[in-house]
């Protein structure tokens, strides 16, 4: 089969020959239907990752069909569609994943091939109203979003949410889910059209954090601040967010791409903040939001196709922060 593989770090990706998985005891054997690319596979591929090994197909999100199946498996699964659960070895603790936790793609083969095994309990099936670039822009966003969102943030209908940085995979979803829980959602982003983008979707109002106090046009809309705060960047900037936030509010977040945090403590007990980071999700709450995103009938935004030959391509349009969405790949 062909895949796309990271032979060495910062090398290009190659898309080439590599024997086609084979599965064992309770194992499906899956043909990739598309694919959908995350920062995980572009950090990775730079070395800015624990534990990477190579060579590697990467990849954790996928749309697939059931091309066979192994022992103890029901073969009239063959033909049926599903997305893949990124998920290994969550552990017993709903709270934290366990020391042995890792997601698809690293160290094990992934999504970025014609072909993948997976265990029969890594499946959901695949929403009927998606499309199979859609379907494959959902698992490893929409389980960060979803938790982040619900799990961790204890959103109830009719509260303000903002989401720092729209446009990414796992931002736009988390917008998604907000809205269809009934939030009042406002953004930020650093590029106009972005914001533009997300109030068309829905989003109330928006802010430019490259502009001078952005946060006081943020918090003219929520006079009180915002009950919720869902951020991926961290940094400098994570003080205003401290600011924009509700007494008693919370704030979430779930990258660092702006490197460390510096807050004010005062201002964090004085409010009674709760800050809390979250990665991922449990199995249960994949399944979860599978069926929320399937009876909201929310469609994960794809921003750009490319084919997997053309996987180099798609990652550096991924490391540019061109995107608003997802970026998916499919077969020739």
């Amino acid at each position: 089969m062909k895949a796309v593989v990271l032979e060495a770090i910062n090398q290009p990706l190659v898309y080439t020959e590599i024997s086609t998985p084979q599965p064992q005891k309770g194992e499906l054997l899956l043909e990739i239907k598309a694919a959908a690319l995350n920062h995980r596979d572009v950090f990775i591929s730079q070395g800015l990752y624990a534990q990477i090994k190579t060579p590697v197909v990467l990849g954790s999100d996928a749309s697939a069909i059931v091309a066979a199946v192994g022992e103890n498996v029901d073969k009239q699964l063959v033909g049926q569609k599903f997305i893949i659960n990124p998920n290994n070895n969550w552990g017993e603790d709903d709270k934290v994943q366990a020391a042995n936790y890792h997601v698809l793609g690293m160290p094990q083969n992934g999504t970025l091939a014609e072909y993948i095994c997976v265990n029969q309990d890594r499946l959901v099936a695949q929403p009927a109203h998606l499309l199979d670039e859609e379907a494959a822009a959902l698992p490893l966003a929409g389980l960060t979003a979803y938790r982040a969102i619900f799990t961790k943030g204890e959103l109830k209908a009719g509260q303000k949410v903002l989401i720092t940085g729209i446009g990414g995979g796992v931002a736009l979803l988390a917008m998604q889910l907000a809205l269809a829980a009934g939030a009042e959602v406002y953004v930020t982003s650093g590029d106009e059209q972005k914001l533009a983008k997300a109030i068309e979707m829905g989003a109330t109002a928006g802010a430019n954090y490259k502009t001078a106090d952005y946060h006081k046009t943020l918090l003219a809309y929520a006079k009180n601040g915002f009950d919720l705060i869902i951020d991926s960047a961290g940094g400098e900037g994570f003080g205003r967010l401290v600011d924009m936030a509700k007494a008693g509010g919370r704030i979430v977040f779930y990258g660092g791409t702006h490197g460390t945090i510096k807050i004010s403590p005062q201002k964090v007990f004085w409010k009674q903040l709760t800050i809390c980071g979250s990665t991922m999700g449990t199995d249960a709450e994949f399944v979860e939001m599978v069926a929320f995103v399937a009876q909201h009938k929310i469609r994960p935004v794809v921003d750009k196709i490319f084919t997997f030959s053309e996987a180099n391509q798609a990652f550096q349009y991924m490391h540019n922060a061109q995107q608003l969405g997802k970026i998916v790949l499919k077969k020739e």
